[in-house]
C-alpha cells in the first residue's frame, strides 16, 4: 500500500497549531491598540480598543451650547458608528495579514 494520496497529518497539525498562534498574537496586538471615532468635525470623540473596550467620550463644550440634546444625541451616536467601523477594519486587517490562514477559511 502506497503512502501517496494520504494527507501528512502531523503536517497538517503543526500548521494548524502555527495558524492559531499567530490567530492569537493578531488578536492581542489588536486588542491593545486604540482607535477614535469622530462626529461632526471632531465635535464628539470616542476613542476604543480593538477588543471593543470603550475608553473615553469626549463632547465639545460647543455642541452643548445650542441646549439641543437630539443633535448632540445624533453625533454621540455617529462617533459610535464610526469607531466600531474602524475597530472592524483593524481587526480585518489583522487577519488578512495571515495568508495561510484566510486560504485554509475559504
Amino acid at each position: 500500500m502506497s503512502d501517496e494520496g494520504i494527507p501528512d497529518f502531523s503536517a497538517l497539525l503543526e500548521q494548524a497549531q502555527a495558524m492559531q498562534e499567530q490567530l492569537v498574537e493578531a488578536q492581542e496586538s489588536v486588542a491593545s491598540q486604540e482607535v477614535e471615532g469622530v462626529a461632526g468635525g471632531g465635535v464628539v470623540r470616542i476613542v476604543a480598543t480593538g477588543a471593543y473596550e470603550f475608553r473615553s467620550v469626549h463632547i465639545d463644550p460647543s455642541a452643548l451650547e445650542d441646549g439641543d440634546p437630539s443633535m448632540v444625541e445624533d453625533l454621540v451616536l455617529a462617533a459610535l458608528h464610526d469607531v466600531i467601523e474602524r475597530i472592524t477594519e483593524l481587526n480585518s486587517s489583522a487577519l488578512g495579514g495571515l495568508s495561510g490562514l484566510t486560504g485554509l477559511l475559504g
